[in-house]
């Protein structure tokens, strides 16, 4: 199966009850075991990683005081969407377009088997976008143990994650960055971006 990228592969939730975030993930969509990912705690979080075919549903939520994200669920004054996970061909190449865009990295990792970068959300606006390149295309470490050797896509059929809405202020300069950076049509990938009402 050939795979078009760039891809939404990702999308995390920011919550302030993880546990009662997932049991209503569970109730009300019918996934169900998620990886825990010990990696988080690198940005004082939990979290839970839903499989959803080959891409992922993942909620996190603050383990400590002073993260981004607990400031982030102040700000929007409850649970909310948090970040899109972009798996691109080449993170290199869209490192350099992100820095030509000015777009402000704030966080980079290059392992083995996936190299991967997280923006700045006030510079792509709505939040924060990570674009990721898995050494083998079909893998996603970020996903557990059994995403690392690179599962075959055709194992995990239908569902998908199919699209993305972002609430944002300015939607042509959200439009402009995230296509920019993606170097993509963001119709073409159903991003949608909504005003805030």
């Amino acid at each position: 199966m050939t795979i078009s990228l760039p891809r939404l592969r990702q999308v995390a939730l920011v919550a302030a009850d993880l546990e009662a975030a997932c049991a209503r993930i569970e109730d009300e969509l019918g996934l169900h075991d998620p990886f825990r990912d010990p990696g988080v705690a690198e940005f004082g979080l939990a979290n839970a990683v839903y499989e959803i075919g080959d891409t992922f549903l993942e909620v996190v939520s603050p383990a400590v005081e002073g993260t981004t994200a607990g400031r982030y669920l102040d700000r929007r004054g409850g649970d909310a969407g948090y970040m899109a996970l972009f798996q691109v061909a080449d993170t290199e190449r869209t490192r350099r377009r992100a820095a030509a865009m000015g777009l402000r990295i704030v966080w980079q990792a290059d392992l083995p088997d996936i190299s991967g970068t997280h923006l700045h959300p006030q510079d792509v606006h709505g939040a924060i976008v990570s674009f990721d390149t898995p050494a083998v295309p079909a893998s996603w470490r970020w996903a557990g143990p059994r995403w690392i050797d690179g599962t075959p896509v055709d194992a995990h059929p239908t569902p998908r994650l199919a699209g993305l809405v972002v609430r944002v202020v300015n939607v042509e300069a959200a439009t402009l960055a995230w296509g920019g950076l993606l170097d993509a049509s963001l119709d073409e990938h159903r991003i949608r971006f909504e005003p805030v009402a």
